[in-house]
């Protein structure tokens, strides 16, 4: 091999300590427009998701494996958009929009664990509402509170394990002189094109974890609401039935809007350039989702309306 050739290759190969996010550089009026939106609706997603783990928590009669479900989405919720809109936020006001190697790993790691544990969270609360509705009698006997750490333990970790797996495999590549990342966060599939060596193994572990965590819980999601629509039918209350069909509209709602997009996102056909209608939709999935997660499943409930009010009046009855 040549001096020359090992020159270039020193070259085209150097050590990477940040990257720069493209985001929405190139478009400086919808920065100016996403910035105050952003804004609100993540203070919205902390405060809704914070009041539901809050309230789930203080009152004993939501101590039920379908709040405590509940209070995992929540808390999901408020960790998976804490992960990026924060550091969005800044770049939507400041020219320097760069990040470090290890915050890019880092950010990129927790993304991934905590958007693959939504996935497995929303497929086990079809779960609960199956047994709920369709084996009332043994619900609780079948969901016991062991079974619920269990399921909701088990779903973190095995994520977080996937997720560190995936950062590790991703963030090991040698990366060419381009430090230019065409996203808004360092999101794994536009930080690999910046690979300049074979990208296929972590392509494949990606590719394996889709499969797993997008057609299969949601094939789970729809055979369970399948089944309660199926039991509901056979309500002979028409109050019964509607106020049952408003539920599971409600929940299904959120699985389509957070499925549907990421499906889009991750399994459409790879192109070569990235286009801002990608970016659109991630904004769509990461951050409207999580703001309306509270208000759906939770905070059209009666009973959590009324914890709520206890919990408001107990606090300033104390005071």
């Amino acid at each position: 091999m040549s001096p020359e050739h090992c020159n270039m290759e020193l070259v085209n190969r150097t050590e990477i300590f940040e990257f720069f996010l493209k985001g929405f550089s190139g478009y400086p009026a919808l920065e100016h427009l996403l910035f105050p939106l952003c804004s609100a609706m993540y203070l919205v997603t902390l405060l809704g998701n914070t009041a539901i783990v809050a309230v789930s928590v203080l009152d004993v009669h939501l101590h039920t494996p379908m709040y405590f479900f509940l209070g995992n989405l929540s808390i999901l919720d408020i960790c998976y958009t804490s992960t990026f809109v924060p550091l969005m936020l800044v770049h939507l006001l400041s020219a320097q929009k760069t990040i470090s190697f290890v915050g890019c790993a880092i950010q990129m790691c927790l993304s991934l664990a905590t958007g693959s544990t939504e996935c497995l969270l929303l497929a086990i609360m079809a779960y609960d509402r199956y047994l709920a509705i369709c084996r009332p009698l043994r619900y609780l006997v079948l969901m016991s509170h062991r079974l619920c750490l269990l399921l909701a333990g088990a779903a973190w970790v095995l994520c977080l394990v996937k997720s560190v797996t995936e950062t590790v495999i991703a963030m090991r590549l040698p990366f060419c002189g381009h430090r230019m990342v065409s996203h808004f966060t360092c999101e794994i599939l536009a930080v690999l094109k910046l690979a300049c060596s074979d990208t296929s193994v972590s392509e494949v572990f990606l590719l394996v974890g889709a499969i797993l965590l997008l057609p299969i819980p949601l094939a789970f999601i729809c055979l369970s609401y399948t089944l309660i629509l199926a039991t509901i039918l056979r309500v002979p209350s028409a109050a019964g039935r509607r106020k049952a069909f408003s539920t599971c509209s409600a929940h299904l709602a959120v699985v389509m809007l957070f499925y549907g997009t990421v499906i889009f996102m991750y399994m459409k056909p790879k192109s070569k350039e990235a286009h801002i209608s990608d970016e659109v939709f991630t904004v769509l999935y990461a951050v409207v989702t999580p703001m309306l997660n509270p208000v759906i499943y939770s905070l059209r409930n009666k009973e959590v309306k009324e914890a709520a009010r206890k919990v408001w009046c107990r606090s300033w009855t104390s005071k």
